[in-house]
């Protein structure tokens, strides 16, 4: 490789003292060595902070944190600063074109995560070049104590990871945040990210979907732990949901689904910053998604089979 391209890796931590030693050794254990790691407390309560600071005083010019200042802002809010700090600082940290990797404080990486990712982004960039460009991978689901409770995350989760186009990734998030991996290019579209978005990474996926490139990588790059603190976390998919007789209820079910809401004003806020930009179709189908914020529970679940659809 002529030259390695600049990683920073954004962490974004709260209350997370149990964990966080363990994830920062595997990330200065990586087989690739040209990263820097930034972290932003988002208000911890716990020995967080101590634990920071100690990482920063012994890795200097290796791991940074922004001024610890006991906001909490949520995840989605904390790595958008994050990406935002990243991109007007690189050059006081030498970098001059950067790739970003977001990191949760609670997770395992394993040692060639950063190595395989960066052989793939470099080797789509040169089919795709100045595109966005999002990569993701696999997980490996294990306990708090790291005991093994499913080898993909993909196949636990039931996800349909082929439903990989704009006019899915408007109903179904794909990406998990934990495995992302993209390109400056992609920052610098995606931001500033709404407080409508209901996560920064389906608004990043969103985004390559709609503009670059959205890839792949079935491979667990991340040991994905599950405890009882986990903000968002793993659930095992159930085939017992598709039944016929669920299905018949859930069809003509009046009480409406909050989540959909919430993708609906997902697509609402990116079809505002983006609708001049993108194909008929794909607005058409921001506008059905859009519209499932309004009427009662069969026009909702109506709107979303058509928006599937397409």
């Amino acid at each position: 490789m002529k030259s390695q391209p600049e990683i920073v890796i954004l962490l974004s931590t709260y209350n997370g003292d149990k964990y966080l030693v363990e994830q920062l050794e595997s990330l200065l254990k990586q087989s690739y060595s040209n990263f820097i790691i930034i972290i932003r407390d988002d208000g911890s309560s716990d020995e967080t902070q101590k634990i920071i600071t100690d990482y920063v005083t012994r890795n200097r010019n290796k791991i940074y944190s922004l001024p610890f200042d006991q906001r909490n802002i949520g995840p989605s809010a904390s790595f958008c600063l994050l990406i935002q700090y990243a991109l007007e600082e690189k050059e006081s940290f030498g970098f001059s074109r950067i790739y970003m990797m977001l990191c949760d404080q609670d997770d395992i990486w394993m040692e060639r995560k950063i190595e395989i990712q960066v052989s793939e982004m470099l080797s789509a960039e040169q089919e795709a070049d100045g595109w966005p460009i999002l990569i993701h991978s696999n997980l490996r689901v294990v306990d708090a104590e790291k005991m093994l409770i499913a080898e993909s995350f993909i196949k636990y989760q039931g996800l349909e990871i082929y439903r990989n186009r704009f006019t899915n990734i408007i109903l179904s998030n794909l990406v998990t945040g934990c495995t992302s991996f993209f390109n400056e290019e992609l920052a610098r579209k995606a931001l500033p990210i709404p407080a409508k978005a209901i996560m920064h990474d389906w608004w990043l996926a969103l985004t390559a979907t709609a503009f670059g490139k959205l890839i792949f990588i079935d491979e667990p790059l991340v040991n994905y732990r599950q405890h009882g603190s986990n903000t968002i976390g793993a659930k095992e998919f159930s085939k017992s949901n598709g039944s016929p007789d669920r299905l018949w209820e859930k069809l003509f079910a009046q009480k409406r689904i909050e989540h959909l809401i919430q993708v609906s004003e997902q697509a609402f806020e990116f079809r505002g910053r983006f609708g001049n930009s993108l194909s008929t179709r794909e607005h058409f189908c921001l506008w059905i998604s859009s519209m499932m914020s309004r009427g009662g529970g069969i026009w909702q679940r109506a709107l979303y089979k058509l928006a599937r659809f397409l």
